[in-house]
């Protein structure tokens, strides 16, 4: 009879016995934040900055899609849907152009500014600056 082979031991991951020495980070500090969470956060920061000074904005929806629905030659940055009888007003901010074409997460977060800061003035029907005194200075 030939000899049974042997069965390999499970192995462990912790070798040692030692188990887990302790959290990587801290709790409060986040181990990944994703960059479509991290380009929501910069518009949410946009739009409280303007909720400030503009009340009747806590009506509007601020939606971040990725990529806009093909349409011409250009690709547009941000858009804005006004009210209608079944959805409130909707202001839609495209991510992926607007990572493409800034330059650094400083450069992003003041591209998303202004691409937010547009497209409230559009939606009513004011000139950016209006919206936002510091339109454009940056």
């Amino acid at each position: 009879m030939p000899p049974r082979p042997i069965e390999p031991r499970p192995r462990h991951r912790d070798r040692h016995g030692r188990g887990m020495r302790g959290p990587v980070a801290p709790p409060q500090v986040p181990l990944s934040v994703s960059r479509s969470e991290s380009f929501r956060d910069l518009v949410r920061d946009s739009v409280e900055r303007l909720e400030h000074r503009w009340p009747q904005l806590a009506e509007v929806d601020f939606m971040v899609m990725d990529v806009p629905n093909p349409q011409d030659d250009s690709v547009p940055l941000g858009s804005s849907v006004p009210a209608d009888k079944d959805h409130p007003a909707r202001i839609l901010v495209y991510r992926r152009p607007i990572e493409i074409r800034a330059k650094s997460r400083d450069d992003c977060a003041m591209l998303v500014h202004e691409v937010v800061v547009e497209q409230v003035a559009e939606l009513l029907g004011l000139a950016p600056e209006s919206v936002d005194p510091r339109y454009g200075q940056d």
